[in-house]
């Protein structure tokens, strides 16, 4: 696991380059290391928010974590933007 302010570096560079599968790759890694549940469940979310936005075979495994950890509901079929 990258320490805290490397995560906070390779987050904020991912962001500049606009790097969606790095972003959904790093805020993964950020749930997976969580410190407590509210700080899993928003990191998943950010991971979750840019696999949707970008169609990324991730969704499943993502919404089926946010779904265990109460955060998604179970029969809500993840709705893809509008670009």
């Amino acid at each position: 696991m990258m320490a805290s302010e490397e995560m906070d570096r390779a987050l904020l560079a991912a962001h500049a380059h606009g790097d969606t599968e790095a972003l959904i790759s790093y805020y993964t890694l950020a749930a997976d290391h969580a410190q407590s549940p509210d700080e899993e469940g928003f990191f998943l979310t950010q991971a979750y928010v840019f696999a949707l936005e970008s169609n990324h075979s991730s969704i499943p495994a993502l919404q089926s974590r946010l779904i265990k950890s109460g955060r998604e509901q179970e029969d809500t079929p993840p709705r893809l933007p509008f670009r």
